[in-house]
């Protein structure tokens, strides 16, 4: 079973599947307890719990599994991560981790991972040795886009050559318009599409 989806459920599904499995006082419970309480009924039966989530790793060393579903916000559904564990494979804030979930024990809030399954969609010891990302080396364009191009309908096209000239664009990246509204953005754009469309068809 995966937590995911108990917490994709309504809370009428939930009392519902609290009723099957027998659980005491079902109307009565929070979304979150008859979340625990069911995991604890099917943990018994011998079935195992997992769980997803985005790591947040805490200043005490911790970490918390946070959820899309709450907007990657801390919640009571998150999961708990121990500093062994974040030590053992290396892991950091951001990192999409999977593995075994227990429930909570008597005291505790949340839901623990037992055991990492995977990190960011490998194995832990394929991730253990990532490079940190400020450690990469840049990659910087070496090939530029030629945007100047012969007369279109008629009309002497000078877009691209202006933008060639005095703020040339590499492939592989990023650029970005900024005017004021109603001055001409939407018709750049599309003369410089039409400009790669007609020098760079390969792209």
């Amino acid at each position: 079973m995966h937590l995911s989806e108990l917490k994709a459920l309504h809370v009428s599904a939930l009392i519902q599947m609290g009723e099957e499995l027998e659980i005491d006082n079902v109307t009565r419970l929070r979304k979150q307890e008859l979340m625990f309480a069911i995991m604890k009924k099917r943990a018994k039966g011998g079935e195992q719990v997992f769980g997803d989530g985005v790591l947040e790793v805490l200043p005490d060393g911790f970490g918390f599994l946070r959820s899309i579903e709450a907007s990657y916000m801390a919640s009571t559904d998150d999961i708990y991560l121990s500093p062994s564990q974040i030590r053992r494979f290396n892991l950091h804030t951001g990192d999409l981790v999977e593995g075994e979930v227990r429930v909570p024990k008597d005291g505790e809030r949340y839901f623990a991972l037992v055991k990492v399954d995977r990190v960011n969609n490998q194995t832990p010891e394929e991730s253990k040795n990532k490079i940190m990302f400020e450690n990469l080396t840049p990659l910087f364009p070496k090939e530029q886009f030629k945007l100047e191009r012969e007369n279109f309908k008629g009309e002497e096209n000078i877009t691209g050559r202006i933008v060639d000239m005095i703020a040339p664009l590499g492939k592989g990246q990023r650029a970005l318009i900024v005017s004021q509204p109603k001055t001409g953005k939407t018709e750049m754009m599309k003369s410089l599409a039409h400009a790669l469309v007609a020098n760079h068809p390969d792209c």
